[in-house]
Protein backbone atom coordinates (compact mmCIF):
# COMPACT_ATOMS: atom_id res chain seq x y z
CA UNK A 1 0.00 0.00 0.00
CA UNK A 2 0.83 3.26 -0.98
CA UNK A 3 1.03 6.54 1.46
CA UNK A 4 -0.46 9.70 -0.32
CA UNK A 5 0.69 13.49 0.80
CA UNK A 6 -2.63 15.66 0.83
CA UNK A 7 -3.24 18.12 -1.81
CA UNK A 8 -2.17 21.16 -0.75
CA UNK A 9 -5.30 23.35 -1.76
CA UNK A 10 -7.41 20.79 1.11
CA UNK A 11 -4.69 21.28 3.86
CA UNK A 12 -6.50 23.43 5.69
CA UNK A 13 -9.16 22.92 8.57
CA UNK A 14 -10.96 21.12 6.67
CA UNK A 15 -10.62 18.21 3.24
CA UNK A 16 -13.26 17.01 1.36
CA UNK A 17 -13.55 12.92 0.75
CA UNK A 18 -14.08 12.35 -2.89
CA UNK A 19 -15.88 9.32 -4.59
CA UNK A 20 -12.87 7.58 -6.84
CA UNK A 21 -15.52 6.51 -9.59
CA UNK A 22 -17.32 9.77 -10.07
CA UNK A 23 -14.56 12.78 -8.11
CA UNK A 24 -17.33 14.39 -6.65
CA UNK A 25 -17.27 15.19 -3.18
CA UNK A 26 -19.15 12.65 -0.57
CA UNK A 27 -18.55 14.22 2.70
CA UNK A 28 -16.20 16.93 3.96
CA UNK A 29 -14.20 16.61 7.63
CA UNK A 30 -11.73 18.35 9.90
CA UNK A 31 -8.03 18.31 9.83
CA UNK A 32 -7.45 17.43 13.11
CA UNK A 33 -4.56 19.09 14.94
CA UNK A 34 -1.69 17.84 17.59
CA UNK A 35 -3.67 19.68 20.56
CA UNK A 36 -7.09 18.03 19.20
CA UNK A 37 -5.40 14.46 19.15
CA UNK A 38 -3.75 14.94 22.40
CA UNK A 39 -7.08 16.33 24.00
CA UNK A 40 -9.05 13.29 22.27
CA UNK A 41 -6.36 10.58 23.70
CA UNK A 42 -6.61 12.46 27.51
CA UNK A 43 -10.55 11.74 27.35
CA UNK A 44 -9.67 8.25 26.23
CA UNK A 45 -7.93 8.05 29.43
CA UNK A 46 -10.81 8.44 31.70
CA UNK A 47 -12.96 6.31 29.40
CA UNK A 48 -10.39 3.20 29.50
CA UNK A 49 -10.56 3.21 32.89
CA UNK A 50 -14.65 2.82 32.85
CA UNK A 51 -14.52 0.58 30.25
CA UNK A 52 -12.45 -2.12 31.88
CA UNK A 53 -14.65 -1.12 35.16
CA UNK A 54 -17.13 -3.18 33.08
CA UNK A 55 -15.38 -6.27 32.89
CA UNK A 56 -15.21 -9.05 30.21
CA UNK A 57 -19.57 -9.60 30.77
CA UNK A 58 -20.49 -6.24 30.22
CA UNK A 59 -17.71 -5.38 27.49
CA UNK A 60 -19.33 -8.10 25.47
CA UNK A 61 -22.99 -7.09 26.17
CA UNK A 62 -22.31 -4.07 24.78
CA UNK A 63 -19.65 -5.26 21.41
CA UNK A 64 -22.83 -7.58 20.58
CA UNK A 65 -25.07 -4.48 20.63
CA UNK A 66 -22.72 -3.01 18.38
CA UNK A 67 -22.61 -6.20 16.22
CA UNK A 68 -26.16 -5.81 15.89
CA UNK A 69 -26.69 -2.49 15.03
CA UNK A 70 -24.14 -3.09 12.13
CA UNK A 71 -25.84 -5.86 10.89
CA UNK A 72 -29.30 -4.36 10.66
CA UNK A 73 -27.67 -1.08 9.52
CA UNK A 74 -25.84 -3.07 6.87
CA UNK A 75 -26.89 -1.21 3.78
CA UNK A 76 -26.52 1.74 4.92
CA UNK A 77 -22.98 1.10 5.95
CA UNK A 78 -22.28 -0.94 2.63
CA UNK A 79 -23.18 2.51 0.56
CA UNK A 80 -20.59 4.53 2.48
CA UNK A 81 -18.02 2.07 1.77
CA UNK A 82 -19.14 2.22 -2.36
CA UNK A 83 -19.43 5.82 -1.96
CA UNK A 84 -15.77 6.58 -0.69
CA UNK A 85 -14.09 3.52 -2.27
CA UNK A 86 -15.95 2.79 -5.36
CA UNK A 87 -16.30 -0.50 -4.89
CA UNK A 88 -19.60 -2.84 -5.42
CA UNK A 89 -21.80 -3.09 -2.85
CA UNK A 90 -21.66 -6.98 -2.98
CA UNK A 91 -18.03 -6.55 -1.70
CA UNK A 92 -18.50 -4.06 0.59
CA UNK A 93 -20.78 -6.49 2.27
CA UNK A 94 -18.46 -9.43 2.12
CA UNK A 95 -15.87 -7.36 4.43
CA UNK A 96 -18.50 -6.01 6.73
CA UNK A 97 -20.18 -9.48 7.59
CA UNK A 98 -16.61 -10.80 7.91
CA UNK A 99 -15.59 -7.54 10.47
CA UNK A 100 -19.28 -8.40 12.19
CA UNK A 101 -17.84 -12.00 12.68
CA UNK A 102 -14.82 -11.10 14.66
CA UNK A 103 -16.38 -8.75 16.86
CA UNK A 104 -18.90 -11.53 17.87
CA UNK A 105 -15.51 -14.04 18.11
CA UNK A 106 -13.86 -11.30 20.54
CA UNK A 107 -16.52 -10.42 22.70
CA UNK A 108 -17.48 -14.10 23.59
CA UNK A 109 -13.93 -15.23 23.54
CA UNK A 110 -12.19 -12.35 25.46
CA UNK A 111 -12.98 -13.48 28.91
CA UNK A 112 -11.70 -17.31 27.85
CA UNK A 113 -8.43 -16.03 26.26
CA UNK A 114 -7.06 -13.19 28.56
CA UNK A 115 -9.04 -13.96 31.86
CA UNK A 116 -7.11 -15.43 34.88
CA UNK A 117 -5.20 -18.68 34.22
CA UNK A 118 -3.68 -21.17 36.75
CA UNK A 119 -0.12 -22.50 36.16
CA UNK A 120 2.27 -25.04 37.09
CA UNK A 121 4.45 -23.58 40.24
CA UNK A 122 6.97 -26.52 39.50
CA UNK A 123 8.53 -28.83 42.39
CA UNK A 124 10.87 -26.63 43.88
CA UNK A 125 8.22 -23.69 44.13
CA UNK A 126 5.54 -26.33 44.94
CA UNK A 127 4.63 -24.00 47.73
CA UNK A 128 3.56 -21.18 45.80
CA UNK A 129 -0.07 -20.16 43.75
CA UNK A 130 0.96 -19.44 39.98
CA UNK A 131 -1.84 -17.27 38.22
CA UNK A 132 -1.64 -15.03 34.92
CA UNK A 133 -3.91 -12.78 33.57
CA UNK A 134 -4.01 -10.28 30.81
CA UNK A 135 -4.74 -6.44 31.87
CA UNK A 136 -6.00 -3.55 28.94
CA UNK A 137 -3.02 -1.80 27.85
CA UNK A 138 -4.95 1.15 28.44
CA UNK A 139 -5.21 3.59 24.79
CA UNK A 140 -4.79 2.19 21.68
CA UNK A 141 -4.06 4.38 18.28
CA UNK A 142 -5.92 2.69 15.49
CA UNK A 143 -4.38 4.04 11.97
CA UNK A 144 -6.64 2.40 9.48
CA UNK A 145 -6.06 1.33 5.28
CA UNK A 146 -8.59 2.79 2.72
CA UNK A 147 -8.83 -0.65 0.64
CA UNK A 148 -10.83 -2.23 3.45
CA UNK A 149 -12.07 0.40 5.68
CA UNK A 150 -14.38 -2.12 7.82
CA UNK A 151 -12.83 -5.38 7.87
CA UNK A 152 -9.38 -3.91 8.64
CA UNK A 153 -9.54 -1.36 11.34
CA UNK A 154 -12.28 -3.57 12.86
CA UNK A 155 -9.65 -6.22 13.44
CA UNK A 156 -7.79 -4.16 15.34
CA UNK A 157 -10.13 -1.90 16.72
CA UNK A 158 -12.65 -4.84 18.18
CA UNK A 159 -10.75 -7.16 19.64
CA UNK A 160 -8.78 -3.88 21.38
CA UNK A 161 -12.35 -3.17 22.90
CA UNK A 162 -12.68 -6.43 24.09
CA UNK A 163 -9.65 -6.57 25.88
CA UNK A 164 -10.53 -3.39 27.91
CA UNK A 165 -8.71 -0.35 25.98
CA UNK A 166 -10.37 2.72 24.38
CA UNK A 167 -9.52 3.49 20.98
CA UNK A 168 -8.62 6.37 18.85
CA UNK A 169 -9.06 5.94 15.36
CA UNK A 170 -7.53 7.58 12.45
CA UNK A 171 -9.04 6.23 9.34
CA UNK A 172 -7.12 6.85 5.92
CA UNK A 173 -7.86 10.15 4.43
CA UNK A 174 -9.93 8.60 1.51
CA UNK A 175 -12.48 6.69 3.97
CA UNK A 176 -13.00 9.45 6.65
CA UNK A 177 -16.93 8.75 6.21
CA UNK A 178 -16.61 4.96 7.09
CA UNK A 179 -14.51 5.69 10.23
CA UNK A 180 -17.10 8.21 11.29
CA UNK A 181 -20.29 5.64 10.59
CA UNK A 182 -18.95 3.05 12.33
CA UNK A 183 -17.72 5.28 15.57
CA UNK A 184 -21.08 7.05 15.70
CA UNK A 185 -22.63 3.83 15.52
CA UNK A 186 -20.41 2.42 18.74
CA UNK A 187 -21.71 5.68 20.41
CA UNK A 188 -25.20 4.82 20.27
CA UNK A 189 -24.61 1.76 22.25
CA UNK A 190 -22.19 3.24 24.77
CA UNK A 191 -22.72 7.09 25.37
CA UNK A 192 -21.35 7.11 28.46
CA UNK A 193 -18.12 7.64 27.67
CA UNK A 194 -15.91 8.62 24.32
CA UNK A 195 -14.56 4.66 24.58
CA UNK A 196 -14.25 4.41 20.41
CA UNK A 197 -13.09 8.15 18.91
CA UNK A 198 -12.50 9.54 15.54
CA UNK A 199 -9.77 11.33 14.36
CA UNK A 200 -9.25 12.79 10.44
CA UNK A 201 -6.61 14.28 8.56
CA UNK A 202 -3.88 13.39 6.55
CA UNK A 203 -0.11 11.84 7.78
CA UNK A 204 0.02 14.82 10.18
CA UNK A 205 -3.06 13.40 12.10
CA UNK A 206 -1.54 9.72 12.05
CA UNK A 207 2.12 11.50 13.52
CA UNK A 208 0.38 13.34 16.03
CA UNK A 209 -1.10 10.41 17.19
CA UNK A 210 1.90 8.42 17.47
CA UNK A 211 2.77 10.77 19.73
CA UNK A 212 0.50 11.73 21.46
CA UNK A 213 1.75 8.99 24.41
CA UNK A 214 -0.99 5.92 23.72
CA UNK A 215 -0.26 2.62 24.89
CA UNK A 216 0.22 0.59 21.27
CA UNK A 217 -0.49 1.82 17.99
CA UNK A 218 -1.49 -0.64 14.96
CA UNK A 219 -0.94 0.47 11.62
CA UNK A 220 -1.90 -0.94 8.43
CA UNK A 221 -0.54 0.77 5.46
CA UNK A 222 3.27 0.94 3.50
CA UNK A 223 6.63 -0.80 4.61
CA UNK A 224 8.19 2.60 4.00
CA UNK A 225 5.23 4.47 6.41
CA UNK A 226 5.19 1.82 9.06
CA UNK A 227 8.94 2.08 9.60
CA UNK A 228 8.57 5.90 9.71
CA UNK A 229 6.17 4.95 12.79
CA UNK A 230 8.13 2.30 14.33
CA UNK A 231 10.55 4.88 14.31
CA UNK A 232 8.29 8.05 15.99
CA UNK A 233 7.33 5.38 18.47
CA UNK A 234 10.57 4.29 19.89
CA UNK A 235 10.50 8.33 21.16
CA UNK A 236 8.62 7.19 23.80
CA UNK A 237 8.64 3.17 23.45
CA UNK A 238 5.13 2.88 22.10
CA UNK A 239 5.13 -0.22 21.10
CA UNK A 240 3.80 -1.22 17.38
CA UNK A 241 1.47 -3.82 15.26
CA UNK A 242 2.33 -3.57 11.81
CA UNK A 243 0.71 -5.02 9.26
CA UNK A 244 2.57 -3.86 5.92
CA UNK A 245 1.28 -5.01 3.07
CA UNK A 246 2.35 -8.08 0.88
CA UNK A 247 3.60 -9.75 -2.45
CA UNK A 248 1.05 -13.15 -1.84
CA UNK A 249 1.66 -16.46 -4.20
CA UNK A 250 -0.94 -18.96 -5.19
CA UNK A 251 1.12 -22.28 -5.97
CA UNK A 252 -0.72 -24.91 -8.07
CA UNK A 253 0.72 -29.05 -8.06
CA UNK A 254 -0.04 -31.35 -10.63
CA UNK A 255 -2.71 -32.72 -8.78
CA UNK A 256 -4.92 -29.70 -8.11
CA UNK A 257 -8.57 -29.02 -9.11
CA UNK A 258 -7.42 -26.48 -11.36
CA UNK A 259 -10.61 -25.37 -12.29
CA UNK A 260 -11.08 -23.99 -8.60
CA UNK A 261 -7.10 -22.76 -8.32
CA UNK A 262 -8.09 -20.55 -11.59
CA UNK A 263 -10.82 -19.17 -10.02
CA UNK A 264 -8.89 -18.37 -7.06
CA UNK A 265 -6.21 -16.75 -9.18
CA UNK A 266 -9.03 -14.92 -11.00
CA UNK A 267 -10.69 -13.42 -7.54
CA UNK A 268 -7.23 -13.30 -5.63
CA UNK A 269 -5.88 -11.06 -8.06
CA UNK A 270 -8.85 -8.72 -9.47
CA UNK A 271 -11.31 -8.36 -6.84
CA UNK A 272 -11.52 -5.29 -5.09
CA UNK A 273 -9.34 -3.55 -7.97
CA UNK A 274 -6.55 -5.90 -6.64
CA UNK A 275 -6.14 -3.45 -3.98
CA UNK A 276 -5.80 -6.55 -1.04
CA UNK A 277 -2.59 -6.97 0.76
CA UNK A 278 -3.29 -10.58 1.00
CA UNK A 279 -4.00 -10.92 -2.98
CA UNK A 280 -2.75 -12.80 -5.48
CA UNK A 281 0.06 -11.14 -7.19
CA UNK A 282 2.21 -14.31 -8.37
CA UNK A 283 1.25 -17.60 -9.24
CA UNK A 284 4.00 -20.62 -9.74
CA UNK A 285 2.22 -24.11 -11.50
CA UNK A 286 3.96 -26.71 -12.12
CA UNK A 287 5.05 -27.19 -15.91
CA UNK A 288 2.88 -30.29 -16.37
CA UNK A 289 -0.31 -28.58 -15.86
CA UNK A 290 0.65 -25.10 -17.00
CA UNK A 291 -1.00 -25.07 -19.52
CA UNK A 292 -4.08 -26.00 -19.15
CA UNK A 293 -4.17 -23.79 -15.59
CA UNK A 294 -3.33 -20.73 -17.59
CA UNK A 295 -6.28 -21.28 -20.27
CA UNK A 296 -8.91 -21.21 -17.50
CA UNK A 297 -7.25 -17.95 -16.12
CA UNK A 298 -7.45 -16.38 -19.39
CA UNK A 299 -10.96 -17.47 -20.16
CA UNK A 300 -12.33 -16.45 -16.37
CA UNK A 301 -10.14 -13.12 -16.55
CA UNK A 302 -11.44 -12.13 -20.24
CA UNK A 303 -15.05 -12.03 -18.42
CA UNK A 304 -14.04 -9.95 -15.44
CA UNK A 305 -14.20 -6.44 -15.83
CA UNK A 306 -13.93 -3.10 -13.68
CA UNK A 307 -16.79 -0.28 -13.94
CA UNK A 308 -19.29 1.53 -11.74
CA UNK A 309 -22.45 0.03 -13.16
CA UNK A 310 -24.31 -3.10 -11.66
CA UNK A 311 -22.54 -5.42 -13.91
CA UNK A 312 -18.81 -4.48 -13.02
CA UNK A 313 -17.30 -6.86 -11.27
CA UNK A 314 -15.03 -4.03 -9.39
CA UNK A 315 -14.60 -0.75 -9.17
CA UNK A 316 -12.48 1.99 -9.71
CA UNK A 317 -8.72 2.38 -8.42
CA UNK A 318 -9.30 4.11 -5.08
CA UNK A 319 -6.01 6.00 -4.81
CA UNK A 320 -5.28 7.95 -8.44
CA UNK A 321 -1.46 7.66 -7.69
CA UNK A 322 -1.29 4.18 -8.05
CA UNK A 323 -2.22 4.13 -11.31
CA UNK A 324 1.15 4.92 -12.45
CA UNK A 325 2.58 2.57 -10.17
CA UNK A 326 0.45 -0.34 -11.84
CA UNK A 327 1.02 0.95 -15.19
CA UNK A 328 4.81 1.11 -14.38
CA UNK A 329 4.99 -2.67 -13.39
CA UNK A 330 3.26 -3.68 -16.17
CA UNK A 331 5.30 -2.17 -18.86
CA UNK A 332 8.88 -2.54 -16.74
CA UNK A 333 7.22 -7.04 -17.15
CA UNK A 334 6.70 -6.64 -21.17
CA UNK A 335 10.04 -4.59 -21.79
CA UNK A 336 11.80 -7.20 -19.81
CA UNK A 337 10.17 -10.16 -22.35
CA UNK A 338 6.71 -10.68 -20.74
CA UNK A 339 3.56 -11.08 -22.39
CA UNK A 340 0.26 -10.21 -21.53
CA UNK A 341 -2.18 -12.77 -22.69
CA UNK A 342 -5.16 -10.42 -21.23
CA UNK A 343 -4.27 -6.97 -20.64
CA UNK A 344 -1.81 -4.95 -20.95
CA UNK A 345 -0.26 -1.16 -20.45
CA UNK A 346 -3.72 -0.32 -23.14
CA UNK A 347 -5.59 -1.37 -19.37
CA UNK A 348 -4.68 1.29 -17.28
CA UNK A 349 -7.62 3.99 -18.00
CA UNK A 350 -7.83 7.37 -15.55
CA UNK A 351 -9.71 5.72 -13.41
CA UNK A 352 -10.20 2.38 -14.02
CA UNK A 353 -7.83 -0.54 -14.41
CA UNK A 354 -8.85 -3.97 -16.72
CA UNK A 355 -7.35 -7.19 -15.33
CA UNK A 356 -3.54 -8.22 -16.44
CA UNK A 357 -2.58 -11.86 -16.88
CA UNK A 358 1.30 -11.58 -17.66
CA UNK A 359 3.62 -14.61 -18.37
CA UNK A 360 7.33 -15.02 -18.97
CA UNK A 361 8.36 -12.16 -16.45
CA UNK A 362 11.67 -12.26 -15.42
CA UNK A 363 11.35 -12.92 -11.17
CA UNK A 364 13.45 -10.15 -11.11
CA UNK A 365 11.02 -7.32 -12.49
CA UNK A 366 8.81 -5.09 -10.54
CA UNK A 367 6.17 -7.05 -11.19
CA UNK A 368 7.16 -9.97 -9.59
CA UNK A 369 8.90 -8.36 -6.51
CA UNK A 370 7.02 -5.45 -5.53
CA UNK A 371 3.58 -4.82 -4.65
CA UNK A 372 1.57 -3.93 -7.60
CA UNK A 373 -1.75 -3.23 -5.59
CA UNK A 374 -3.39 -3.43 -8.57
CA UNK A 375 -5.69 -5.60 -10.91
CA UNK A 376 -2.50 -7.74 -12.32
CA UNK A 377 -1.02 -11.28 -11.90
CA UNK A 378 1.96 -13.15 -12.98
CA UNK A 379 1.94 -16.34 -14.19
CA UNK A 380 5.25 -18.71 -14.03
CA UNK A 381 5.71 -22.56 -14.99
CA UNK A 382 7.83 -24.22 -12.45
CA UNK A 383 9.53 -27.81 -12.63
CA UNK A 384 8.40 -29.02 -9.23
CA UNK A 385 7.04 -27.82 -6.23
CA UNK A 386 10.52 -27.56 -4.52
CA UNK A 387 11.16 -24.50 -7.53
CA UNK A 388 7.86 -22.80 -6.51
CA UNK A 389 8.60 -22.80 -2.30
CA UNK A 390 11.97 -21.35 -3.47
CA UNK A 391 10.51 -18.86 -5.93
CA UNK A 392 7.19 -18.27 -3.66
CA UNK A 393 9.58 -17.46 -1.01
CA UNK A 394 12.58 -15.17 -2.64
CA UNK A 395 10.65 -12.14 -1.50
CA UNK A 396 11.18 -9.23 1.39
CA UNK A 397 7.44 -9.21 2.11
CA UNK A 398 5.93 -12.49 3.85
CA UNK A 399 2.37 -11.97 4.50
CA UNK A 400 -0.53 -14.53 3.11
CA UNK A 401 -0.27 -17.43 0.41
CA UNK A 402 -2.35 -19.85 -1.05
CA UNK A 403 -1.77 -23.68 -2.03
CA UNK A 404 -3.54 -25.62 -4.06
CA UNK A 405 -3.15 -29.63 -4.02
CA UNK A 406 -4.89 -32.42 -3.20
CA UNK A 407 -2.20 -34.73 -1.40
CA UNK A 408 0.30 -32.05 -0.26
CA UNK A 409 -1.39 -28.85 0.52
CA UNK A 410 -0.58 -29.20 4.11
CA UNK A 411 3.13 -30.15 3.76
CA UNK A 412 3.53 -27.26 0.91
CA UNK A 413 1.76 -24.76 3.25
CA UNK A 414 4.09 -25.65 6.05
CA UNK A 415 6.84 -24.64 3.86
CA UNK A 416 5.67 -21.32 2.72
CA UNK A 417 7.30 -18.15 4.53
CA UNK A 418 3.95 -16.39 5.23
CA UNK A 419 2.16 -15.57 7.97
CA UNK A 420 -0.94 -17.60 6.55
CA UNK A 421 -1.72 -19.90 4.24
CA UNK A 422 -4.84 -21.26 2.37
CA UNK A 423 -5.24 -24.62 1.23
CA UNK A 424 -7.63 -25.14 -2.29
CA UNK A 425 -9.52 -22.26 -1.51
CA UNK A 426 -8.49 -18.46 -1.99
CA UNK A 427 -7.95 -16.27 1.48
CA UNK A 428 -10.23 -18.66 3.68
CA UNK A 429 -7.45 -17.74 6.66
CA UNK A 430 -8.95 -14.04 6.93
CA UNK A 431 -12.72 -14.75 6.97
CA UNK A 432 -11.69 -17.42 10.31
CA UNK A 433 -12.06 -15.44 13.41
CA UNK A 434 -9.99 -17.62 15.60
CA UNK A 435 -7.17 -17.41 13.37
CA UNK A 436 -4.15 -14.86 13.83
CA UNK A 437 -3.66 -12.15 10.93
CA UNK A 438 0.13 -10.46 10.33
CA UNK A 439 3.20 -10.91 8.51
CA UNK A 440 6.76 -11.78 8.40
CA UNK A 441 9.57 -9.60 7.01
CA UNK A 442 8.56 -6.37 5.53
CA UNK A 443 4.64 -7.41 5.71
CA UNK A 444 5.22 -6.41 9.18
CA UNK A 445 5.07 -8.08 12.48
CA UNK A 446 2.33 -8.80 15.24
CA UNK A 447 -0.56 -10.20 14.89
CA UNK A 448 -4.40 -9.16 14.97
CA UNK A 449 -7.63 -11.65 15.43
CA UNK A 450 -7.54 -14.97 16.94
CA UNK A 451 -6.42 -15.28 20.64
CA UNK A 452 -3.42 -13.76 19.48
CA UNK A 453 -5.23 -10.43 18.30
CA UNK A 454 -7.01 -10.31 21.93
CA UNK A 455 -3.29 -10.57 23.64
CA UNK A 456 -1.80 -8.18 21.52
CA UNK A 457 -3.67 -5.76 23.01
CA UNK A 458 -3.29 -6.88 26.86
CA UNK A 459 -0.43 -7.22 29.01
CA UNK A 460 0.36 -10.34 30.88
CA UNK A 461 0.30 -10.37 34.73
CA UNK A 462 2.26 -12.94 36.44
CA UNK A 463 0.94 -13.02 40.17
CA UNK A 464 3.14 -15.86 42.54
CA UNK A 465 0.85 -16.40 45.92
CA UNK A 466 2.23 -18.12 48.87
CA UNK A 467 -0.16 -20.86 50.01
CA UNK A 468 2.36 -22.01 53.19
CA UNK A 469 5.38 -22.09 54.35
CA UNK A 470 8.13 -24.42 52.75
CA UNK A 471 10.15 -25.95 54.63
CA UNK A 472 13.36 -25.09 52.30
CA UNK A 473 13.36 -21.42 52.36
CA UNK A 474 15.31 -20.21 48.99
CA UNK A 475 14.70 -16.47 49.15
CA UNK A 476 16.53 -15.92 52.52
CA UNK A 477 20.23 -14.36 54.19
CA UNK A 478 19.44 -17.05 56.97
CA UNK A 479 19.35 -19.93 54.30
CA UNK A 480 21.67 -22.50 55.41
CA UNK A 481 24.49 -24.53 53.94
CA UNK A 482 22.37 -27.68 54.03
CA UNK A 483 19.67 -26.02 51.98
CA UNK A 484 22.04 -25.11 49.58
CA UNK A 485 22.67 -28.84 49.22
CA UNK A 486 19.82 -30.13 49.25
CA UNK A 487 18.87 -27.89 46.70
CA UNK A 488 21.48 -29.22 44.90
CA UNK A 489 21.24 -32.42 44.71
CA UNK A 490 17.58 -32.41 43.85
CA UNK A 491 18.06 -30.45 40.58
CA UNK A 492 20.61 -32.82 40.49
CA UNK A 493 17.97 -35.63 40.02
CA UNK A 494 15.45 -33.66 38.29
CA UNK A 495 17.72 -32.42 35.51
CA UNK A 496 21.43 -33.60 35.43
CA UNK A 497 20.54 -37.18 34.03
CA UNK A 498 22.52 -37.18 30.60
Amino acid sequence: MTSVQPNPAQAGETFDSLSPATGEVVGTYRVQTDGQVGAAVERARAAARWWDGLGFAGRAERLQRWKGVLTRRLPQLCQVVRDETGKPVADAQLESVLAIEHIAWAAKNARKVLGKHRRSSGLLMANQAATVEYLPLGVVGVIGPWNYPVFTPLGSIAYALAAGNAVVFKPSEYTPGVGKWLVDAFAEIVPEQPVLQLITGFGETGAALVGSGVDKIAFTGSAATGKKIMAAAANTLTPVVIEAGGKDALLVDTDADLEAAADATVWGAFSNSGQTCIGVERVYVHERVADEFVARVVEKAKNVRAGSDEDAQYGPITMPSQLSVIRSHIEDALKRGGKALVGGVESVGDRYVQPTVLVDVPEDSEAVREETFGPTVTIAKVRDMDEAIEKANATKYGLGSTVFSRARGAELASRLRAGMTSVNAPLSFAGIASLPFGGVGDSGFGRIHGPEGLREFARPKAVARQRFTAPLTLTSFSRKESTDALVAKLVTVLHGKR
